[in-house]
């Protein structure tokens, strides 16, 4: 268990890091700016393949979260790494896949840490955040709203745990 005064370090993992992990991370993010929470909350996002090394997210991804009021221009696409495993305290995939994809890469003795976003939402029983880069912007709307219920069930979660 961690001290009540360390940072929590928290990683969202998609396929690309364009469009559900950055969405997340910009959610979740906004959340705990809101909640005062910045200084004890760090925040990042990566994707479990190298398709989008340093882009911006999907231009949908990005006009649907600024719909939300949540602005994810700044963020950039990067790789999840072993290394993540060793900094982070909660890796979360948005889906089974990713969750395999990050298991390949975690070191022993660390897959606490790997766990499936939507299980902080255990309401909506869904557990794969579903991947809008082929569909249309319902699509994204709906991932927006998932992330949301994720991620306010995560909030509660870390306040429980470690705020």
């Amino acid at each position: 268990m961690m001290s009540k005064t360390a940072k929590v370090k928290v990683l969202f993992v998609c396929m690309g890091n364009i469009c559900r992990s950055p969405t997340a991370h910009g959610v979740f993010r906004q959340m705990v700016m809101d909640e005062g929470l910045s200084h004890l909350v760090e925040i990042d996002s990566a994707g479990t393949h190298a398709y989008h090394l340093s882009e911006p997210p999907d231009r949908r991804a990005r006009e649907t979260a600024l719909g939300r009021g949540v602005d994810i221009g700044d963020l950039r696409a990067r790789r999840a790494v072993a290394e993540d495993f060793l900094y982070f305290d909660y890796i979360l995939a948005m889906d089974q896949d990713n969750y395999l994809n990050l298991n390949e890469i975690c070191p022993p003795g660390m897959a606490d840490k790997l766990k499936l976003f939507m299980d902080f939402a255990p309401e909506l029983q869904v557990r794969d955040v579903p991947d809008p880069y082929y569909g249309g912007q319902r699509g994204f709307e709906r991932v927006f709203d998932l992330l949301e219920s994720a991620s306010r069930g995560l909030l509660a979660d870390l306040k429980t745990r470690f705020l």
